[in-house]
């Protein structure tokens, strides 16, 4: 496992921006896959985003393309996402995790239980 810290969440109005960061710390970890979660008050973690080791292999949830964009600096052991236009329906936990699993290139959603880290998450709030 490797530990898992976000940073960047808060409180903005609809339409404006938020960038999350994940730093992740651990040895002898290989996270092949790294996502977002979110999960918002009495509904079920759901995927955000997700993008593999070589940068490639992402995915996005429906409800964020086109206003959320994934990255990931190899270098720096950091995941981040960049949210643009967020609407109130945005509001939520946000979960930084990892994978281990490889072997194969998921361009559609990654189920929680491929994911072996978690962070503790960070709130974003989106007033209207």
């Amino acid at each position: 496992q490797v530990h898992l810290e976000e940073s960047g969440g808060g409180s903005v109005q609809a339409q404006g921006s938020l960038n999350l960061s994940c730093e992740a710390s651990g040895h002898n970890y290989v996270a092949y896959y790294m996502a977002w979660f979110r999960q918002a008050p009495g509904k079920e973690r759901e995927e955000v985003a997700h993008m593999g080791r070589g940068g490639g292999c992402t995915y996005y949830a429906d409800s964020v393309k086109g206003r959320f964009t994934i990255s990931r600096d190899m270098a720096k052991n950091m995941l981040y996402l960049k949210m643009t236009n967020l609407e109130p329906d945005d509001t939520a936990m946000y979960y930084c995790a990892a994978s281990s699993a490889s072997g194969f290139c998921a361009v559609t959603s990654l189920a929680r239980g491929r994911f072996d880290s978690w962070g503790r998450g960070i709130q974003v709030t989106v007033s209207s």
